[in-house]
């Protein structure tokens, strides 16, 4: 029997800010998973940015 689907979890991309505002060629972008029932709000961690070479906020983006 097949297994059900996830349906309180979804696919999100983290995009770092630092990076959108400046004028850095490229975006640092991290791939990861939320529950949406948990967390409704859009969701800001502090990850690595390897364009910057630090580690800076990065934000949910759609």
């Amino acid at each position: 029997m097949a297994k059900k689907a996830k349906q309180g979890r979804m696919t999100i991309f983290l995009e770092c800010t630092t990076c959108r505002e400046s004028g850095i060629p490229g975006v640092n972008r991290y791939v990861t998973q939320k529950n949406k029932k948990n967390t409704a709000a859009r969701i800001e961690l502090n990850k690595y940015c390897r364009y910057e070479r630090k580690y800076t906020t990065h934000k949910e983006t759609k």
